[in-house]
């Protein structure tokens, strides 16, 4: 009987005691470390991040990129030509409206041969000869009148000239891209150019007026030789003297 009754209670002592040691074994469970996998995971993050990093600076350097491309081909939102063809069309209409000798030099030509012979004709009139002469000289007087009115109208072109070369070295100075800088330049070379010709529109008009009054002059000259030579003769008239 005591044997059946120890026998029952190591039954139940062990039923009991299985489940109570899977309960209490994780608490006594030992955590294990691996430094080299956890260097490895450490090291591979890293590199991740780098990666990351280095896609960031390459996105914004495309975007400056982009964007000083952008700045590059604004265009510039002012033009000068209207301005500058528009006095070179003045001194052209005052060019156009030249009396007298022309600048044409079919034109000339003939005006030459008519209005400076090289010889006079023996029957010509003193009356002719002082009627060619007057319009010799309304013919300089109009050369010189024109010069006189290239000059200030290149005057005034060159008052204008001082406020839009003005304006023109802000926008270059001021421009926000290549394009604009260059189209600037464009312009103040092209305000240049305008001068230039001004200049040479001038030194044309004032030389033709200069190289008509000489020619009058010299005409003149030959045609009062011609007159005086007729006027006194051969000299059979005074055979005294």
């Amino acid at each position: 009987m005591m044997r059946r009754r120890f026998l029952s209670g190591l039954i139940t002592l062990s039923l009991i005691a299985k489940p109570l040691a899977d309960y209490v074994r994780p608490a006594y469970a030992l955590i294990v470390f691996d430094p080299s996998n956890y260097a490895q995971n450490v090291l591979t993050a890293a590199r991740s991040l780098e990666q990351i990093n280095n896609q960031i600076q390459s996105l914004q350097n495309q975007a400056t990129m982009l964007q000083n491309m952008a700045r590059n081909l604004q265009s510039l939102d002012f033009s000068s030509v209207g301005q500058l063809t528009g006095s070179l069309q003045r001194i052209d209409g005052l060019m156009d409206q030249a009396s007298g000798l022309s600048f044409d030099l079919d034109k000339l030509q003939d005006q030459w041969r008519q209005q400076y012979p090289e010889s006079y004709d023996a029957t010509i009139k003193v009356s002719d000869v002082a009627s060619a002469a007057r319009e010799r000289w309304q013919s300089a007087m109009q050369a010189f009148r024109q010069t006189m009115g290239v000059q200030s109208q290149i005057v005034e072109n060159v008052r204008s000239d001082g406020d839009l070369l003005a304006d023109l070295v802000n926008r270059s100075q001021g421009a926000a891209g290549a394009l604009q800088a260059s189209q600037a330049t464009n312009q103040l070379i092209a305000l240049s150019t305008k001068q230039q010709m001004q200049i040479q529109t001038l030194l044309a008009t004032q030389f033709r007026a200069e190289a008509e009054d000489a020619a009058r002059k010299a005409q003149s000259e030959e045609a009062a030789r011609q007159t005086t030579k007729r006027f006194l003769g051969t000299g059979t008239a005074y055979p005294g003297n």
